[in-house]
């Protein structure tokens, strides 16, 4: 999966320099492309891969969290 994206978000960053640096009759689409692949692709997968195994609970501020951000903020100052 990591090679995929990396593959994805290389081919979407040269289509995107190869219209913009190389004038022809389709270097807006080629831009387009590489702009929708980038944005509808490849960052959707990358978001996937990087929380796939991650708990959303961790993130949230519940009760729970709340509470433990403040006993570690009294430990560190004293």
């Amino acid at each position: 999966m990591k090679y995929i994206i990396i593959f994805l978000f290389i081919a979407a960053l040269g289509s995107i320099l190869t219209g913009y640096f190389i004038e022809s009759m389709y270097s807006q689409k080629l831009i387009g492309f590489g702009v929708s692949g980038l944005f509808l692709i490849a960052f959707p997968l990358f978001a996937y891969y990087r929380w796939k195994d991650k708990d959303i609970k961790d993130y949230m501020l519940t009760k729970e969290n709340l509470d433990k951000m403040r006993d570690r903020q009294e430990k560190g100052k004293y």
